[in-house]
């Protein structure tokens, strides 16, 4: 029985820590990997996102934005986005860029579907599943601002 009462004990302090420590190491992470993929960007032939994204802002801008101006300007987003989420500085502003960001990472989905689907819906492309996963941020952007608004996070 002490045995019991010794895992609950632990259980409960490890849970504690989550709910300490868990959104803010959320919004770190988030932080990293926009800046570490969107400083990729700045340099040409580095990012494996590149030549989707450059056609893709290409498509959506209806070619006003090519290929040498798309590609600063979508690593100075995301090193924005990045960095709004490792300082923790201007998270309205920052989730609101990201959210926008979003939007056109999804893009592709529709407008180059035999690129992000071997079999549409159903079995995405490597470039397809990039995509997906980024739903993971678009949710965790949703905690990271409830929290950091002062809203309670319900079960």
């Amino acid at each position: 029985m002490n045995y019991f009462k010794k895992i609950a004990s632990i259980e409960s302090n490890i849970y504690d820590w989550m709910a300490l420590n868990g959104v803010k190491l959320l919004r770190i992470s988030i932080g990293i990997i926009f800046f570490w993929f969107g400083f990729q960007k700045f340099f040409p032939g580095i990012s494996s996102a590149e030549d989707i994204a450059t056609r893709t802002i290409e498509v959506v801008s209806f070619g006003i934005v090519s290929h040498p101006v798309s590609m600063p300007l979508l690593a100075t987003w995301e090193v924005l986005i990045g960095l709004g989420f490792l300082t923790g500085k201007f998270l309205r502003a920052t989730i609101v860029l990201l959210y926008l960001q979003m939007a056109g990472t999804i893009t592709p989905l529709f407008i180059f579907p035999e690129e992000t689907f071997h079999m549409v819906p159903l079995v995405p492309t490597i470039e397809g599943q990039y995509i997906i996963k980024n739903i993971v941020f678009i949710t965790g952007a949703m905690v990271i601002g409830a929290y950091y608004q002062g809203r309670v996070i319900k079960k």
